[in-house]
């Protein structure tokens, strides 16, 4: 089941949060969607959650606005704030109460809690909780009706690497089951092991929608780091050839726009023995600053 926007505009007064967004997220992948602070994405999902509504433009689930939907907690799962939880209700009778709502029996409660790992805390409060426990459940909650659309905002905050690796094979899982999956996340490096495909906004408006592939290909840059005692040797063969490299270390070069084997090659034709030849890629972090520095609405300073 698709997630389309299409020119999707929020206006508060004469501040626009969300400036004709167009975007689609496709059902078998899990789709990333990035953003400095401000950039609109909490706006974009509470829209698509029918939680406020456009300015100007739609966005739908297979079609149709969720308040059209027969079957919504069946149809799609969301967790945006994992805390919004009632204080005096145990984590059972918080998923029991969302069950009746949707007209789920308890056995799905019951699964949901050994899926989540809260088996152990369901007769616990809220507010015994960590956070990580919070978005254990509210993971729990937005899964309750098997929906087939699964929007999760920030799903990694407070999870220890058990609990993210958890949230990961979760998310894989339910992909590869033709679920369609939204998740946004702060953790760069968590996004470029998880995500698909990337969708990338700033001041409201779309900045990148490809592949996970396809943007790091576009957006990030590669050298090749070689290793050698000839280092001044294989650096004239270099500089003969055209070739732009920095030197990094008494024994090591960048070499910049080159293939490995053709690094290994000049070496080779001129006797030069490798100690390393490997290529390095910036992390998705560098290029995701570069490409929002100009849309970057709060960025602090260092001391």
């Amino acid at each position: 089941m698709c997630i389309r926007a299409h020119g999707l505009t929020k206006r508060y007064g004469g501040k626009t949060a969300v400036d004709g967004l167009s975007f689609s997220v496709q059902p078998g992948v899990i789709t990333g969607f990035l953003g400095p602070n401000g950039a609109g994405k909490s706006t974009t999902l509470r829209m698509l959650l029918g939680l406020i509504r456009p300015t100007q433009g739609a966005i739908t689930i297979g079609g149709r606005p969720i308040a059209e939907l027969e079957h919504p907690a069946r149809t799609i799962g969301a967790l945006l704030d994992a805390r919004a939880v009632h204080p005096q209700r145990t984590a059972y009778d918080h998923l029991l109460a969302f069950a009746h709502a949707a007209g789920l029996g308890k056995a799905r409660v019951d699964k949901m809690l050994d899926l989540a790992g809260l088996s152990n805390a369901a007769t616990s409060r809220p507010d015994q909780f960590s956070l990580g426990m919070y978005q254990r459940l509210g993971l729990a909650t937005a899964l309750l009706g098997d929906p087939d659309v699964l929007v999760l905002d920030e799903p990694l905050n407070g999870l220890d690497p058990e609990g993210i690796r958890w949230m990961r094979s979760l998310m894989r899982s339910l992909a590869s089951k033709g679920r369609t999956i939204l998740f946004s996340s702060h953790l760069m490096s968590e996004m470029e092991i998880t995500a698909d495909n990337l969708i990338v906004i700033g001041n409201g408006r779309l900045i990148a929608d490809s592949s996970l592939a396809e943007f790091i290909k576009a957006h990030t840059s590669t050298v090749v780091l070689v290793r050698t005692a000839a280092r001044e040797q294989l650096a004239r063969a270099l500089s003969d050839a055209g070739m732009r490299f920095k030197a990094i270390a008494s024994d090591t070069l960048h070499v910049a726009g080159a293939d490995p084997s053709c690094v290994g090659g000049m070496a080779a034709k001129e006797g030069i023995t490798l100690d390393e030849l490997t290529t390095i890629r910036e992390p998705l972090e560098k290029a995701f600053l570069r490409l929002t520095r100009s849309v970057t609405q709060y960025e602090g300073q260092l001391a």
